[in-house]
């Protein structure tokens, strides 16, 4: 399960997609955070689904690895298919003739149909965001949140200080992953069990993995903060870079597609 987290990560494969100016992929990733959004039809997702799997295909990315960062947050996808499933108000559904129907529990026609789009909107909300972590570096990611956040600085907002936090959360996820990973092992090997009983004992059991790991993360984080003081680590007042960043052609067909994907998804709406 840790293991198929894919937020964070990063692949270093030359590819389309990697070569693109982090600025832009930021852009162009809540443009299709947007998208997905306003998104309200089976053929609006089907529209998405084909821009992913064509996205996917110019990244040279695992379609297994992107598909893999769904698994964690599955439970939260159930779930909230099951509260649109039930809680939903409309035309009760029949199958055979027979309502589909228990007490105060129903399943409406509406409720099916909210239950799947919000369940679609959910999973590529996650492959989307995942497609944005795998494909750029953390210095690119930095880079580009502390162009984007550049403006901002005239009137206070600390924008490399907010880029490298953010950057720096998104890098130490895998570590972490990989050291709560350690840490269950080395418990596992002495006895402990986190998959029997019910939810409250599982709770319980994690108990001797969360205070490592606490502990863990403090003294790392201690330890970067010296290693950037050892470096005159000061901020972004000053600072210059080995690359520039540049947009190219492109970065402008990109987002020319991202446009008409966004687009087809408001014409999918009106008239289907």
């Amino acid at each position: 399960m840790l293991k198929d987290i894919t937020l964070g990560q990063y692949f270093p494969i030359e590819s389309p997609i990697h070569s693109l100016d982090p600025r832009v992929k930021i852009l162009l990733t809540f443009a299709f955070i947007t998208g997905v959004f306003c998104v309200n039809s089976l053929w609006g997702f089907v529209a998405v689904a084909i821009f992913v799997l064509f996205t996917v295909f110019l990244s040279k990315v695992s379609l297994v690895t992107v598909i893999k960062g769904i698994k964690p947050v599955l439970f939260l996808i159930v779930f909230t298919a099951l509260i649109n499933l039930f809680m939903t108000n409309g035309k009760i559904a029949q199958i055979g003739g027979v309502q589909l129907r228990a007490g105060f529990l129903k399943i409406t026609e509406e409720g099916i149909y909210s239950a799947v789009l919000m369940s679609l909107r959910l999973m590529f909300l996650v492959v989307g965001t995942s497609l944005l972590t795998l494909t750029t570096s953390p210095i690119h990611l930095t880079d580009g949140i502390e162009k984007l956040l550049s403006p901002f600085a005239k009137i206070g907002v600390p924008a490399s200080e907010l880029a490298m936090m953010m950057t720096i959360a998104l890098r130490f996820i895998p570590t972490l992953l990989e050291e709560t990973d350690k840490i269950m092992k080395a418990q596992m090997a002495r006895g402990a069990d986190f998959e029997s009983g019910n939810i409250i004992n599982r709770a319980r059991s994690l108990i001797p993995v969360l205070v490592p790991l606490f502990i863990s993360s403090f003294r790392r984080a201690d330890e970067l903060a010296v290693a950037m003081e050892c470096r005159c680590y000061r901020g972004g007042k000053g600072r210059t870079r080995l690359n520039e960043l540049k947009m190219g052609i492109r970065d402008l067909v990109a987002a020319l597609t991202v446009a008409v994907l966004v687009a087809a998804v408001f014409v999918i709406n009106m008239y289907l």
